[in-house]
C-alpha cells in the first residue's frame, strides 16, 4: 500500500537563533489554521519554551525527539496520524541524520533557516561546515537581531557562496524585516562572442551553468580544466572540469562537463588543457540526463593553474 505523503516544515538554526519563535507566531497565525492535524516535532530544547495556549492552529500535537532515529519517527507519525509535520531542528546535528530517519512518504515541503546575527560570522568561522549544512537546502534565510552597524554584504557572499536559491531577510530590533537586495553579477560576460572563464571562476561558472543550463545554449566558451577518461566513454569522448570545495576539504569534488572532440590530441586522466567549445544542452549518459554537451573547437595542453582547487572564495 502507498505510503501517506506527508509535507514537511524545516525550521533549521542553531540555539537563540529564533526558531521556536518563529514556530511559535506561525501557529499563532489563523491563517495556518487550515484544519490540517499539525505535529511538531522539537529535536532540541532551547531556553524559549512554546505556549500551546496561544495557539490558533486547533488540531496539533507537539513531541519531543530525544533520539533522531526511524523508530522515533515513525512511532511518532503512528501516534498523531498527521496531514502535516514542522520540525524545529537540532543546529548542531547535520541534516543527512534527519534524511535518512525520515520515513516513507514525508516529503520535505520547505526549509527556513534562522541565524542570530551577533554570533554568526563567528560561528561560519569555527563551524563553517555546519553553517553550510543549515543554508544549502534552504528556501528562506533568516538574520535575527540585525544591526545597521553590521556589514549586509558580508552576511550576503556567506549564503551566496553556498546557494543562490534561498531568499535573504534582515529582521532588525523592533520587527523591521528588510529584503536582501543585493545583485550577484557573473564574473564574465555572457553575452561575449567567447565566454571566457578565469582560473578563479571556474566554481561560479559550474554551478551557473548547471543551475541555468538553457541560458548557456549555443554559447562558446573557453576555460581551462582537467581531463578525466574513461573506457566505456565513447572515443573522442572526455569530461573537463576542476575539483570544487564549496564549503571545506570533506566536501571537494571533481565538477566537470562532458565533451566531444576529434580525437587527434590524446589525452589522459589528469592531464590539464585549455579548451573553446560551444555549449550544447542533449542528453548523454554521463549525466543520465540532458546537460551540458561541449563540442570542441580548440583545445591544447596547458598548465595547471596557480590554485588547482576552485573554491567561491
Amino acid at each position: 500500500m502507498q505510503e501517506k505523503e506527508i509535507p514537511v516544515y524545516l525550521f533549521l538554526g542553531f540555539l537563540e537563533s529564533g526558531k521556536t519563535k518563529f514556530i511559535q507566531e506561525t501557529m499563532e497565525d489563523e491563517r495556518f489554521d487550515s484544519g490540517e492535524k499539525t505535529l511538531l516535532l522539537v529535536c532540541e530544547e532551547g531556553e524559549e519554551e512554546y505556549d500551546p495556549s496561544r495557539f490558533a492552529v486547533k488540531k496539533y500535537a507537539v513531541e519531543a525527539i530525544e533520539e533522531l532515529s526511524p523508530e522515533a519517527l515513525s512511532s511518532a507519525q503512528r501516534k498523531h496520524d498527521p496531514d502535516r509535520i514542522l520540525v524545529e531542528f537540532n543546529g548542531m546535528q547535520e541534516l543527512n541524520a534527519l534524511f535518512e530517519a525520515m520515513p516513507d512518504g514525508w516529503m520535505i515541503n520547505q526549509v527556513m533557516t534562522f541565524f542570530d546575527s551577533s554570533t554568526f560570522l563567528a560561528y561560519n568561522r569555527n563551524m563553517r561546515q555546519l553553517v553550510f549544512d543549515k543554508i544549502q537546502y534552504a528556501d528562506l534565510v533568516v538574520f535575527n537581531r540585525f544591526r545597521d552597524e553590521y556589514d549586509r554584504e558580508a552576511f550576503h557572499k556567506i549564503v551566496r557562496g553556498v546557494s543562490r536559491r534561498p531568499d535573504i531577510v534582515y529582521e532588525y530590533a523592533g520587527g523591521r524585516a528588510v529584503y536582501d537586495d543585493i545583485e550577484d553579477p557573473l564574473p564574465y560576460d555572457i553575452d561575449a562572442p567567447v565566454i571566457t572563464i578565469e582560473d578563479r571562476d571556474y566554481a561560479f561558472f559550474y554551478r551557473d551553468l548547471m543551475e541555468d543550463m538553457q541560458k548557456y545554449a549555443g554559447k562558446t566558451v573557453r576555460f581551462k580544466g582537467l581531463v578525466a577518461t574513461d573506457k566505456r566513454l565513447k572515443p573522442g569522448t572526455i569530461v573537463v572540469g576542476r575539483h570544487i570545495m564549496t564549503c571545506c576539504e570533506a566536501d571537494i569534488t571533481y565538477s566537470g562537463v562532458v565533451c566531444l572532440y576529434d580525437g587527434a590530441l590524446p589525452l589522459k586522466t589528469r592531464d590539464w588543457v585549455t579548451l573553446t567549445a560551444r555549449i550544447d544542452i542533449e542528453y548523454h549518459h554521463v549525466y543520465q540526463q540532458n546537460g551540458p554537451v561541449l563540442k570542441v573547437l580548440e583545445i591544447a595542453r596547458s598548465q595547471p593553474p596557480e590554485q588547482e582547487l576552485a573554491t567561491f572564495y
